[in-house]
């Protein structure tokens, strides 16, 4: 009888209403995205599967070797949806991941198989260390150091699997607890000691601390075996850290084609950048001199802003000399470049002169491509406005509007017609070069500079900003801002700091020729 009880339409509604939402709830993570992650996932297990099991013949090794690998690379996909969720949209960048880790796992197999069917009694496992010290290197410079130890310890787990010998020899057969300690050693070293590479040298001294670390972790281990001579002791610890040191040397060769790869910048490249004799900085200079002397303000203003709050400096420096390159089209058309003449925007609509100061970001984006600039110092050009609103062409074309209509009451002016494009920051850095930027021109329009009138303008500005909502995109905390603040109006009270006035003799041949031009 319950089940024929009759339903009433209100609940009906409430179980279609929970239904739906838990329709949704299950649906949602299965989109583009998740199906090309979960085919990259299952396409690493069983490349990795084969490498294991190449040479096996029964199905008892065949598929604990399965369980083995499915159970591993889960937890390393799961590491990356928690730490690097943002690499599920990217699959060019996964898929770079998952082939450097093959690759390095086919070289590590073929090569241990080879040093071992040559009998030598030496140990023919120090490639594997020098596998770990390659991804553990590579991910610090195109992540982050947790990211990359993180993924070390998963790649550790696999090159261990790997480097187990397929024909089980007493004279060869070690136990991985020392490998897997071994290679732990190397790559958190490399990690630990690699947070940006702003020398040529860097890579190098890195290199070699991991491998003196890696030497005396092999040495002791080797030593821990009882039936182990000192001599082989010292060989085998000297060829672990001898390929140590080799893979730096190979990377140091190959940071660029790395930097190409995986779409980064390292610090020793944006320094680069940052020479005054690039060709975009250099026309900057020359062309439109008022932008290139505001962007260097601006590159040292947003460069102490991002440290105080823990960010790179550097990045936001260097997008801070190229933020307005697109001012170099219609130079003379920005206050800073006018040097005495009078404002063309005179001549011009409102509407005209919007269409100019708009128009400078979206140049400045075709100048960038045109030069080679890359991405990461891209965005800095296309979000320094984000979408805010021209004020003064908008008060403008608003007293036009009424002065035409004269007071009547009409269609009010859109706002979005002299907003900028967008998008808004993304980064934190990009954020920080738009305050900067904002807060430097208000300052400069002061006609008294002080301290106090200085932290004003600049917790106005940071205000207004946050307002209108162009932090939404950068996840950046009210207690971030304050710091940001704080910063900027350090950096810009100690740029427009008072001066003591020279004191002028009575014979001083300019006075004497000032005075004698204002009696005549």
């Amino acid at each position: 009888m319950a089940l024929l009880k009759k339903i009433s339409p209100r609940r009906s509604r409430v179980r279609k209403s929970v239904f739906a939402e838990r329709f949704s709830q299950v649906s949602r993570p299965v989109n583009t995205d998740s199906v090309i992650s979960v085919s990259q996932l299952i396409l690493f297990i069983l490349v990795t599967i084969f490498i294991l099991s190449f040479q096996q013949v029964t199905y008892l090794k065949v598929l604990p070797i399965t369980i083995i690998v499915t159970l591993i690379s889960s937890g390393g996909a799961l590491y990356i949806y928690h730490y690097q969720k943002r690499m599920l949209k990217n699959h060019i960048r996964v898929f770079t991941l998952i082939s450097m880790f093959l690759i390095l796992l086919v070289s590590e197999k073929f090569l241990t198989s080879k040093l071992i069917s040559l009998g030598t009694q030496y140990t023919p496992m120090a490639w594997a260390t020098g596998t770990a010290v390659i991804v553990a290197i590579i991910l610090t410079i195109a992540y982050d150091q947790r990211f990359a130890i993180g993924m070390s310890i998963f790649y550790c787990i696999l090159a261990c699997l790997v480097a187990e010998p397929t024909e089980i020899d007493s004279k060869y057969h070690i136990i991985n607890i020392n490998l897997f300690l071994i290679m732990m050693t190397g790559a958190f070293t490399c990690t630990l000691s690699l947070k940006e590479i702003r020398t040529r040298i860097k890579l190098l001294q890195v290199s070699a601390v991991a491998s003196v670390m890696v030497f005396i972790m092999a040495f002791s281990l080797e030593m821990f075996n009882n039936d182990t001579t000192t001599t082989i002791a010292i060989v085998n610890a000297g060829l672990h850290a001898g390929v140590t040191m080799s893979v730096g040397l190979l990377i140091q060769s190959l940071l660029p084609i790395i930097e190409k790869t995986f779409r980064i910048v390292t610090s020793m490249t944006l320094l680069d950048y940052s020479d005054a004799n690039q060709p975009l900085l250099k026309k900057l200079a020359m062309e439109a001199p008022g932008t290139f002397s505001h962007s260097l303000l601006i590159g040292s203003i947003a460069e102490a802003a991002a440290e105080s709050i823990g960010r790179n400096g550097l990045l936001c420096r260097v997008g801070a000399y190229y933020h307005d390159i697109g001012k170099l089209n219609k130079a003379t058309y920005f206050i800073e470049n006018e040097i005495g003449s009078g404002s063309r925007h005179k001549e011009l609509a409102p509407t005209m002169s919007i269409l100019i100061i708009i128009g400078h970001v979206k140049d400045g984006i075709e100048m960038a491509r045109e030069y080679g600039l890359p991405g990461v110092i891209r965005q800095f050009i296309e979000t320094h406005h984000g979408t805010t609103l021209v004020e003064h062409f908008y008060n403008e074309a608003k007293k036009l509007k009424a002065k035409k209509t004269k007071g009547k009451v009409t269609e009010e002016l859109s706002e979005s017609e002299f907003r900028y494009p967008g998008p808004k920051p993304r980064t934190k850095e990009a954020a920080i070069v738009m305050l900067s930027d904002v807060v430097e021109s208000a300052v400069r329009s002061l006609p008294e500079i002080t301290p106090s009138k200085i932290e004003n303008v600049v917790h106005n500005m940071a205000m207004r900003r946050l307002q209108d909502g162009q932090f939404d995109e950068c996840d950046m905390s009210l207690r971030e801002l304050s710091l940001i603040e704080t910063s900027i109006s350090k950096t810009l009270s100690a740029h427009y700091h008072s001066r003591i006035a020279y004191p002028k003799a009575a014979d001083d041949p300019l006075e004497t020729i000032s005075t004698s031009r204002q009696n005549a």
